[in-house]
C-alpha cells in the first residue's frame, strides 16, 4: 500500500524536527521561542513543496537550507536586536551537559552578525563544505571562507584564553 503525501511528510517531520530545532537554537543564539518559530516555518515551507520533493535528492539537507534561509530572511525582515534578559531556559540534556559551556558558547555566537553565525553553524554544526555553505547562503566560496575566518577570530577573541577549556577532552 502506498503512503499518502501527508503520511510521508509526517514521517519526515517526525524524524527531522529535533535536528532542525537544535540548528535553529544555534542560529538564534539560544532563543528557543524564535527557534520554534523558525522550525515551524521551515516545516510549513517543506510541506508546501512536498509534492515536488521527488526532484530533490536530499530532503533533510534541503530542509536545513530552508531553515538557514528562513533565519536570514527573519533577520532582514525586522530588527531582532532586542533580547529579553534573564536566565537561559532549562532544556533536556544533550551534548552540552555543562551549562557554563553552553551559555558561554551561546553568548559568543550571539555576538556574531547573523550571516557570520549562519556560516559557523553550517560549517561546524552541520559539517557542510565551503561550497555547500556558499550555495545555501547565495554567496561565493571565497566569501564563506572570509566570513568563517573572521567569525572564528571573533569567537576566539570573545572566549579569550578560556577557549582551551571548551575543547573536548
Amino acid at each position: 500500500m502506498r503512503k499518502s503525501r501527508a503520511d510521508e511528510f509526517l514521517e519526515f517531520a517526525s524524524a527531522r524536527t529535533g535536528h532542525l530545532f537544535r540548528s535553529a537554537c544555534l542560529l538564534t543564539s539560544g532563543d528557543t521561542h524564535l527557534a520554534e518559530d523558525l522550525t515551524q516555518e521551515t516545516l510549513g515551507r517543506m510541506y508546501a513543496l512536498w509534492g515536488r520533493m521527488a526532484r530533490i535528492d536530499n530532503p533533510a539537507g534541503y530542509a536545513q537550507t530552508v531553515l538557514v534561509r528562513t533565519f536570514l530572511s527573519h533577520q532582514r525582515r525586522r530588527s531582532a536586536t532586542e533580547r529579553p534578559l534573564g536566565e537561559v531556559p532549562e532544556r533536556a540534556p544533550d551534548r552540552w551537559d555543562d551549562p557554563v559551556l553552553r551559555i558561554a558558547l551561546l553568548d559568543a555566537l550571539a555576538a556574531l552578525a547573523p550571516k557570520d553565525r549562519a556560516v559557523v553553524v553550517l560549517r561546524y554544526w552541520e559539517d557542510r563544505s565551503v561550497e555547500e555553505t556558499a550555495d545555501v547562503l547565495h554567496v561565493s566560496s571565497a566569501a564563506v571562507r572570509t566570513r568563517c575566518t573572521r567569525a572564528l577570530a571573533k569567537l576566539r577573541e570573545r572566549l579569550g584564553g578560556s577557549i582551551v577549556e571548551f575543547a573536548p577532552r
